[in-house]
């Protein structure tokens, strides 16, 4: 009797894990898992936009680091590749 009553008092709190699962902790792996793979396939040329606001162009993707084009008279920076909210498809 006291087993039945354990499993109808827990099932609650595994229905709820289940929903908080499917639609918080799932989509947000799934948006993470674009995020890199988008990071990793930046080429030279590519034009990003920083989570800063700004846009640029890809000059050199290294590892940890990417180097930007700011603007037309060749301004160039180093920004972390946290940094880069997405890649501008032209």
């Amino acid at each position: 009797m006291e087993e039945k009553s354990i499993l109808t008092s827990l099932l609650p709190l595994v229905v709820l894990f289940a929903i908080f699962y499917f639609l918080v902790i799932r989509p947000q792996q799934k948006q993470a898992k674009t995020h890199k793979d988008m990071l990793n396939s930046l080429q030279k040329g590519d034009k990003i936009i920083t989570t800063g606001g700004l846009i640029c162009e890809v000059v050199k993707p290294e590892e940890d680091f990417i180097k930007v084009k700011l603007n037309e008279d060749n301004v160039t920076a180093k920004i972390s590749r946290e940094f880069v909210a997405k890649k501008i498809d032209a």
